[in-house]
C-alpha cells in the first residue's frame, strides 16, 4: 500500500551506512511538515540504498511531494514502524524522483535503481544489545 503526502523539507539527517549479511547498506533520513495550517505534523521519513543521493537535489524549505510506504516491524516483543519513502519530488513537478532538467544520465541511472527489499540487515536486528537497546 503506498501513501502519499506534501509537505516542506523541514531537515535532511546525515546518511548512516553499515554492513549486513547482504554487503553494504545505507540510509538517510529526513523530515518534513505537513502543509495543515492548523495542526501541521512532522514526520520523519527514510531513503534507503540509491534513492539517498535524492535529497542532495533540494533545499530545507522546498515543498515536496512524497511518495511512501509505512511498516511496522517486531525487536524483543516490542514494535518499531518505518515510513520507507521511495519517490520524492518537488510539489508540482512529475515523476522525476527530484531530477534538474541538466541531471546527467549517471544520475537518472542511480535514480531508477531498485531499493533493497530487506533494508534491515540480520546484525541491525541482532546487535546483542539489551532489552532497552534499539537496533538502530
Amino acid at each position: 500500500m503506498a501513501l502519499e503526502i506534501t509537505g516542506k523539507l523541514i531537515k535532511v539527517l546525515p546518511e548512516v551506512t553499515g554492513e549486513g549479511k547482504n554487503g553494504t547498506w545505507r540510509k538517510q533520513e529526513f523530515v518534513i511538515e505537513t502543509l495543515d495550517a492548523t495542526y501541521p505534523k512532522k514526520i520523519c521519513m527514510e531513503l534507503w540504498g540509491d534513492k539517498t543521493f535524492i535529497l542532495q537535489t533540494f533545499a530545507e524549505g522546498d515543498t515536496l511531494k512524497v511518495s511512501f510506504d509505512v511498516e511496522s516491524r517486531p525487536y524483543q516483543d516490542r514494535w518499531f514502524t518505518s515510513v520507507k519513502a521511495f519517490l520524492v519530488r518537488r510539489e508540482g513537478e512529475g515523476n522525476a524522483q527530484g531530477q534538474n532538467a541538466n541531471t546527467n544520465t549517471n544520475t537518472q541511472t542511480r535514480q531508477n535503481a531498485p531499493i533493497p527489499q530487506d533494508p534491515y540487515p540480520d546484525d541491525l536486528l541482532n546487535n546483542g544489545g539489551g532489552a532497552d537497546e534499539l537496533p538502530f
